[in-house]
């Protein structure tokens, strides 16, 4: 049995739809449910809580959060190289191969994902 990819979509859009629904349907108890919507309260004050708190910590290590964002934006930008360096290895017939300082070795992961136009 074949399936076309067309209807393997169709049935995916079919299921998410379906999801989309129980999912309403599950939001919808939850809202009129009383001992929820305190709890909810009661999350919210502690969540602000906490980011008082968070906020604060941040003020008193400043240089540290900074330098963390850096390491973040150096390691975004170093994963966007590495996967770009494989593809090319990739596609230009060579093998790709990475291996870590504990002998781990990776294999490279692609994938193929549809967006609307």
């Amino acid at each position: 049995m074949s399936l076309k990819i067309n209807q393997v979509f169709k049935r995916i859009q079919d299921n998410k739809r379906e999801q989309r629904q129980l999912k309403k349907i599950y939001k919808d108890a939850l809202s009129v449910n009383a001992e929820y919507q305190d709890v909810l309260e009661s999350l919210k004050a502690l969540k602000n809580k906490q980011k008082q708190i968070e906020a604060s910590v941040k003020a008193d290590f400043k240089e540290e959060f900074d330098k963390l964002e850096s390491l973040k934006l150096n390691i975004t930008s170093d994963n966007q190289m590495i996967s770009d360096l494989a593809l090319i290895d990739l596609v230009s017939g060579k093998s790709v191969e990475l291996t870590d300082e504990n002998k781990t070795e990776y294999d490279p992961l692609f994938t193929v994902r549809f967006k609307k136009k």
